[in-house]
């Protein structure tokens, strides 16, 4: 196996720290929807610990863009080009057909360029869509009565509501398919590891340079 330095220590660090703030934000979401549902023991924990689980989002959501801003990474591992429009059908087809009969990733991670073309569009959604509409949402329902005036501009409380669990729910669709998209290294654990020690593991073809 040949070993190539993908992911530095703070974005190993931001990346596991960010799992974490979004999987407790789902369980206390889910019991705020549905209080028969208690992964907490009491229902005003479930709310503080929403809240404030959300501020520290938003300070996760702002070193993650201030980290690739500074080291000008978000060019060069978020931003789609030209060739990477070109290669979303071959990408798609190893994903849907190609992995099932061991066929060959026609994408390899570098330094440089981290992420294929669908992992790029995917992370670009959630990072500047999803993201901010969570954040922005949740800081509104974090005191409706100051922040009611920016509410009722956007349709009043039942828009805030729908807008905000609209956007949870397709986080934890998000999640769901990037837990299983993690399977698909080597072996199952091979991207994971990645995220841990920061290298990413590839076969050796033999070839020298």
């Amino acid at each position: 196996m040949k070993k190539t330095y993908l992911h530095p220590l703070p974005v190993r660090i931001w990346h596991w720290s960010n799992a974490f703030l979004i999987i407790m934000l789902m369980l206390t979401g889910i019991q705020l929807r549905v209080p028969d549902i208690a992964p907490f023991p009491q229902y005003g924990v479930a709310v503080a610990l929403h809240k404030y689980l959300g501020y520290l989002l938003t300070f996760s959501f702002l070193f993650w863009l201030s980290y690739y801003l500074f080291t000008r990474g978000m060019g060069k591992h978020y931003i789609p080009e030209t060739r990477d429009m070109k290669g979303i059908p071959k990408q798609a087809f190893y994903y849907l057909y190609t992995f099932f009969r061991g066929g060959k990733n026609p994408f390899t991670p570098a330094p440089d360029a981290k992420f294929n073309p669908l992992q790029k569009i995917a992370y670009l959604s959630v990072m500047f869509i999803l993201m901010p509409v969570i954040i922005v949402t949740g800081i509104l329902y974090s005191d409706i009565l100051f922040f009611f005036r920016y509410i009722d501009m956007i349709g009043g409380l039942r828009a805030l509501d729908a807008i905000h669990v609209i956007t949870g729910y397709c986080f934890v669709l998000y999640l769901v398919v990037h837990i299983y998209m993690s399977s698909l290294g080597t072996n199952i654990t091979t991207y994971v590891k990645s995220m841990i020690t920061g290298y990413a593991e590839e076969p050796d073809d033999g070839n020298k340079p």
